[in-house]
């Protein structure tokens, strides 16, 4: 039995939590028909992020979504107008696998 596979491009940001209703309006405008997004932790230019007690303080998410290269230019250029004073970054790596 042979299984095809499909072709994207994985995005993937680690951002300040308080950016997450402004990523996913950003997402639907741009067409993404899905995404995963999860809390982390970790260590990186803006100091350690380890989550504090009051939700979305001192928190980070993780946002991914498989899209089309044109979807990539488009969400990574628009991810340039956050505000210098959040936490964020993003990259993005050809994919093959089982998804539509």
């Amino acid at each position: 039995m042979s299984t095809s596979l499909n072709q994207g491009v994985l995005v993937t940001i680690v951002c300040e939590a308080v950016l997450q209703d402004r990523l996913i309006k950003q997402l639907i405008t741009l067409g993404v028909s899905g995404y995963t997004i999860v809390p982390v932790l970790g260590v990186g230019s803006h100091g350690r992020r380890m989550g504090d007690v009051m939700a979305a303080y001192n928190t980070n998410i993780e946002v991914k979504t498989i899209v089309t290269p044109e979807v990539s230019d488009k969400l990574l250029e628009e991810l340039k107008q956050f505000p210098e004073t959040y936490a964020l970054i993003a990259f993005r790596k050809n994919v093959e696998g089982l998804f539509n």
